[in-house]
């Protein structure tokens, strides 16, 4: 089931934002720059990109960068996401970073997809979150 997308919310503004960002991304080993960009309950923007480490498995997600950028400026729930290639074409987050999300914009997150405009939730179907933990 596909969300509609928001009434005059401007996708392409977010993924110029998104293919900014890429150029930042730090991929001299896979030569596969990521940029992220994302909305923020408050409007604000925050972007990511990858950063790649020559041990490998030590690398950085785009998303990783954009929601240490969340923290950094304020904090708050994520609303609108988006995820670019070097060549400017849309992504979807791996399995970890839908869960980072998960947390950050929980299941009502809009995601940007090559499939459509699509809630966290069909991306990350019976997500686990902080609701499962005992404080």
């Amino acid at each position: 089931m596909t969300a509609a997308p928001d009434a005059g919310f401007d996708w392409e503004a977010l993924r110029a934002e998104a293919r900014e960002a890429m150029t930042h991304a730090y991929a001299p080993y896979s030569g596969y720059p990521v940029g992220a960009a994302a909305v923020v309950d408050d409007g604000r923007t925050v972007t990511g990109c990858n950063v790649e480490n020559a041990s490998y498995g030590l690398g950085l997600c785009a998303e990783c960068g954009l929601v240490s950028q969340l923290q950094r400026t304020g904090g708050g729930r994520l609303t609108h996401f988006t995820c670019v290639d070097g060549a400017g074409t849309l992504l979807v987050p791996c399995g970890r970073c839908r869960q980072l999300l998960y947390e950050f914009g929980g299941p009502t997150l809009v995601m940007d997809t090559p499939a459509g405009v699509l809630p966290l939730s069909e991306m990350l179907p019976q997500a686990f979150g902080p609701d499962h933990l005992t404080k």
